[in-house]
């Protein structure tokens, strides 16, 4: 069964994919550093890069756009510094590189996508009839504008043929409007802003089959039940966090491991740059029962499928290169890389792997559009200036997730935690415990005690029922 789970309040939101129990795919967004994939802007060509064939936009962003000859409409050399240009973010800004612009738009809907300013018509090829192809591509090009292109998504497969037209004129009226914004609109702003999370996360798993959504705000509930006549709306009106009580909150901490674990005592280490991922195999205390290349080919093979899940799960996209134990046989050599293949087909983004190398290296490279899990999990280690460690973010939300916990067992009228400075700030900066303040914890009292002494990811959580509370200047009332 494949189930989305939604853990929302009203500024932050968590989405997990989940099939038959294990975490498949993990977002999260915090309404004040929302991504920048989807947006349009009205661009200001800052200067042209004549021998790169690009150019650099001015989008309002801290760093410049890229806009490369063949993402532009008609073409870079056509662009001069001064220009203003109407541009889509298609890959997020990273590290010191800038957000990746087009100017060929794309609209997505739940059953198509469409591409105002023109260009290709065509059907998902996962829709494999032929007869519905062919149905769908008439019926959308018999309403479709001629000067504009569409991609009907896989979910059309099911849908009614009011419900497609219906959505492409929602699409083209859309359009319309972010035209008008578009012309009143002051250079180097926004124009129109992708959808968040929540709807992105509908939408884009919609195609996908989803069996069931659950989630934890009653009219958020009642509201998606109206629009998914397909799928199963639950609302989860349990007080332990959402994600706790179906399983997922270890499977979602483990994403921040550098280490992951194999089911036969292998493991795989997981390393970031800015300019690619790296992933090493090892067989750790996995010797297996037979010769030495029998036990290297089962671990690679073992490494191979979960490889393909953490790419997933992460989100981790660009350029990997997978360092696979040393194997003697082309045979065993090619078997490992095809059954890398298989796993990555099941990745809704688009993966390739090349041969591997004598070396043991397999390249891949998975299309890049928003940032990973653990850009959000992870953050750079201030004592190494090297190295990653768990962000005061995540941190944050496990520290709510323990004051729950700790809270249903605990029937005190205040509770106080103590908890790193870094971890304090973040819970006030993002109000990760908003929901269960005006909720779950209405008519107590919780206060943080800013602690140095205490690491990153530790605790100390206590309660009381006095009425009078000896605390020190530092405390933090959170409700």
């Amino acid at each position: 069964m494949k189930q989305l789970f939604i853990d929302y309040n009203p500024y932050f939101v968590r989405a997990a994919l989940a099939e038959e129990g294990e975490l498949v795919e993990f977002g999260v967004e915090h309404v004040a550093s929302r991504g920048h994939v989807g947006n349009i802007y009205k661009g200001k060509v800052e200067n042209v890069l004549g021998g790169m064939k690009a150019a650099f936009v001015n989008i309002g962003l801290e760093r410049n756009g890229f806009l490369y000859v063949g993402d532009a409409a008609d073409g870079v050399g056509k662009v001069s510094p001064g220009d203003i240009v109407m541009c889509q973010v298609v890959k997020e800004q990273m590290g010191t590189k800038g957000a990746r612009l087009t100017t060929d738009v794309t609209l997505p809907g739940y059953t198509l996508v469409l591409l105002p300013t023109g260009g290709f018509r065509g059907v998902s090829r996962k829709i494999e009839s032929d007869e519905r192809r062919a149905h769908l591509e008439r019926l959308v090009s018999s309403v479709c504008p001629q000067n504009m292109g569409f991609i009907v998504r896989s979910a059309a497969v099911k849908a009614r043929d009011e419900e497609i037209t219906r959505e492409l004129d929602a699409l083209i009226a859309l359009w319309d409007k972010i035209k008008e914004n578009y012309a009143s609109t002051a250079p180097t702003s926004v124009v129109y802003r992708e959808a968040q999370l929540l709807e992105r996360a509908i939408r884009d798993n919609y195609a996908e089959e989803v069996d069931r959504i659950v989630v934890n705000e009653p009219l958020l509930a009642k509201r998606l039940s109206s629009r998914m006549t397909k799928i199963a709306v639950e609302y989860y009106a349990g007080k332990r966090n959402i994600f706790r009580h179906f399983g997922l909150s270890e499977q979602i901490d483990r994403l921040a491991d550098r280490k992951v674990m194999l089911e036969n005592g292998a493991y795989l280490v997981v390393d970031r740059t800015e300019a690619l991922t790296v992933i090493d195999v090892n067989t750790g205390r996995f010797v297996g029962t037979h010769n030495l290349e029998d036990t290297v080919f089962r671990t690679n093979m073992t490494a191979a499928v979960q490889v393909a899940k953490v790419l997933r799960a992460r989100n981790i996209s660009g350029i990997v290169v997978v360092d696979f134990i040393d194997m003697q046989t082309e045979e065993h050599k090619r078997a490992v890389v095809d059954k890398l293949r298989e796993e990555l087909k099941k990745d809704r983004l688009k993966t390739s792997a090349v041969a591997m190398t004598g070396l043991g290296l397999v390249e891949l490279t998975r299309k890049r559009t928003r940032l990973s899990a653990d850009t959000f999990m992870l953050e750079p280690c201030e004592s190494c200036q090297g190295g990653f460690v768990v962000s005061a973010t995540h941190l944050a939300l496990k520290l709510r997730d323990e004051l729950t916990e700790y809270s249903l067992v605990n029937d005190f009228g205040s509770f106080i935690a103590r908890v790193n400075p870094s971890v304090t700030e973040r819970v006030f900066a993002y109000r990760v415990m908003a929901r269960e303040s005006a909720e779950l914890w209405k008519g107590k009292r919780v206060y943080l005690i800013p602690d140095a002494s205490l690491a990153r990811d530790e605790f100390v959580i206590s309660g009381t029922d006095d009425k009078v509370l000896s605390l020190p200047a530092e405390a933090r009332l959170v409700f």
